[in-house]
């Protein structure tokens, strides 16, 4: 099993814009879920996953921002109970006048983890790409 998801997420939009929707809490929450982030090493906090049908009491994600550097990387733990134990990391280069998102979640032991993360970040990167878009498809 590949224990690792990697993405490459291209925006039209600089890094300094695009880092702003990774590292500012009511961006995540936009995108991602309601949390208590600060983009500070070292900061613990907490993603709240809702309810929904196949996940009947939602859950809680503790996390430990493990890398911060503004605007090209934010590494952090990724901790659901004792059943995951992962970590996240983003790290953005200019391309132009756009970014480019390298994506990196790793450390799954559990296929069926990997396969629920990789549905799950597929979504929430679809909704991060339409926060960095303005309405009318411009930048």
């Amino acid at each position: 099993m590949n224990s690792t998801i990697t993405r490459e997420l291209r925006f039209a939009q600089p890094p300094e814009r695009v880092w702003q929707a990774l590292a500012r809490r009511e961006a995540l929450a936009e995108w991602m879920y309601p949390n208590d982030f600060e983009p500070r090493l070292g900061h613990r906090f907490s993603f709240h996953v809702p309810a929904s049908p196949g996940l009947p009491g939602g859950l809680v994600v503790d996390c430990e921002v493990l890398a911060c550097d503004p605007p090209t990387t934010l590494r952090f733990s990724w901790v659901v109970g004792s059943f995951l134990d992962t970590r996240v990391s983003y790290r953005l280069e200019a391309d132009g006048q756009g970014t480019v998102v390298y994506f990196e979640h790793s450390g799954f032991t559990q296929p069926q983890a990997r396969g629920g993360a990789e549905y799950g970040w597929r979504a929430m990167h679809h909704k991060l790409a339409e926060l960095l878009t303005p309405v009318g498809g411009s930048s």
